[in-house]
This record gives structure tokens, sequence and C-alpha cells, in this order.
């Protein structure tokens, strides 16, 4: 049996237990370094997947992640990261880890290997043509994942396969496949380190694309911020500050005037408009903060 490249052995690290504490952190942080070089060549399958989950998301589909172990758990994270970030609802942005959400605490390994238990999930979450469903597995070869996408696709879906390891089985289904190839893990087989990372990597660059095409940022900043706590009311004050090239209080007493609305504040003081008719703006531009200024 062909092993894949995430259970190989690295001949870097054969004899780590005999390393000085210092020489082994040195070890793994050299390995970590081929992580970013891995996703860096993967670009291109990057940048389609955002403009197609985006084309998608604009006409009212989800993104959708699906894995088991690690990479589930970096998919539920990334997928609950998005609505206080970007204020998308819970519903749009969705992560599906094998096992269920115990398995976000506790190891249910087993729970990979049920194929149907990917393809039912899809089905009840009656995904369709414009819904991306993202297939995430360090080997590519997990059968939950795999009935998940083979459901999706039947289904008419985006797939996208994200996984370090070529060939591999999430490839022949996905219509666009990110395979950061990381190499052996220190540890044998714990995909938990670069391969995850690897996989945090290319979800973090993926989502972000995402939003920022979908006009959930101003420049680098972020407009769609919910302001939830005082942390994060301070934050989208000093958002709307720099936004507007204004002082912090001037920037809250807009703020507040708009109702806590960032993109209304912004657009209110950059096109020297009422907070209605920055409304109104943002509504025709379709949540586009520039778009909305330029009244286009």
């Amino acid at each position: 049996m062909t092993l894949s490249i995430t259970e190989t052995r690295n001949p870097a690290s054969s004899e780590i237990d005999q390393l000085s504490t210092l020489a082994m952190v040195k070890l793994i942080n050299d390995e970590d370094a081929r992580v970013a070089l891995a996703v860096g060549a993967q670009s291109a399958q990057i940048a389609a997947a955002i403009d197609g989950i985006a084309n998608r998301m604009r006409r009212g589909g989800r993104l959708i992640y699906f894995g088991a172990g690690t990479s589930g758990r970096l998919g539920v994270l990334d997928a609950s990261e998005c609505p206080p970030t970007y204020s998308v609802s819970t519903d749009v942005v969705i992560g599906r880890i094998a096992g269920g959400d115990s398995a976000l605490r506790n190891s249910l390994e087993g729970a990979e290997d049920d194929a149907d238990s990917g393809a039912s999930e899809v089905a009840m979450l009656d995904v369709n043509e414009l819904d991306s469903v993202v297939g995430i597995a360090a080997s590519g070869s997990t059968p939950y994942v795999l009935g998940a996408m083979g459901q999706a696709r039947q289904r008419g879906a985006l797939v996208i396969a994200i996984a370090c390891n070529q060939p591999c089985a999430m490839e022949a289904l996905a219509h666009i496949a990110i395979l950061p190839i990381v190499g052996p893990e220190v540890i044998t087989g714990s995909t938990r380190m670069k391969s995850g990372t690897a996989q945090k990597l290319a979800l973090n660059t993926l989502s972000t694309g995402v939003m920022v095409r979908l006009g959930k940022t101003f420049g680098n900043l972020m407009v769609d911020v919910q302001a939830k706590n005082s942390k994060l009311q301070r934050r989208a004050i000093r958002i709307v500050a720099q936004a507007c090239e204004i002082d912090e209080a001037t920037a809250a007493e807009l703020f507040t005037a708009c109702n806590g609305e960032v993109k209304t504040a912004i657009v209110a003081k950059l096109a020297n408009v009422s907070a209605d008719a920055a409304r109104q703006r943002l509504e025709a531009a379709g949540g586009v903060v520039r778009q909305a200024i330029n009244g286009t």
C-alpha cells in the first residue's frame, strides 16, 4: 500500500527525541517555514475559488466547509469567525465536522469513515447550484469529506478541495483543487502540524478574499464588523475615524448619529449626505462602500 505524503516519515526529524529543546524548536520552525511557500504555490487556484464563491454568494449562495478532525475544526473555526468580522449570517458561511459539534472538543476519529454521513449532511442543507462546498482533508481521502463533495457535485454546487496530498481522491471530485504540498510532518502523521497550518492559511485567504470581493471591506478596514461589545464598538469608531480621516471623538458622534452602522457613517461623511441617503446609496450599491460613496 502506497503511503500518502502526509503519512511518510520525515528524515529531518527522525532523531527529534535526541535533540536539545532549542534544536527541536528550530527544526519545527524550519519545517513550518515551508508551509507559506507551499500555499503560495496554490495562489492561482485560491484566486479562482474566491471568484467562483463570491459570484455565487452575490446571487444568494452559501459557503459550506466539510472536514474531519483537525481539518473539520479549522473549517468550523473559519465559518464561526465570519459573522462577527463581516456581518454575514451564520447560515451563509457554514462549517460541518464529522461527528457533529461534540467532535470539536473530543476525538471521534471513526466518524470520518462515514461517507454516507457527509452526503446526508449535504442533502439536509439542501445544497444547490448557487452554493460552494469546500472539502478539507490533509490526506485528500477522508470518506466523510468525499461523500459530502460527491453529493454536492451531483447537486450542481461549486466543489473545492483543500488537501496536502497529490494525487488524491478529493482532487478528482473538485472543480478547483487547492493542494499545498508541505511534505512529511515533523511527527509522522501528525497532520495538525504543517498540514493544519497550510489549511488554516488557505482558509484565511479564501474567506478573506471572498469577503473583500463582496464589499465587506473599505480598503483594508473591516467596515461590516458587528459592534456587539465595548471592544468592538471602540474598533468600529476607530474604523470610521480612519476611513474618514477624522478624530475619534468626531467619529464617535457620527457613529452614534448613524445608529452604530459603520458603513452608513463612512458613506454619510465621505459623500456628504444624510444617514438615510447613505443607507439608500449602500442598498443600491449592494453594500459596497466605495461604490456608494461614488454614487455608482
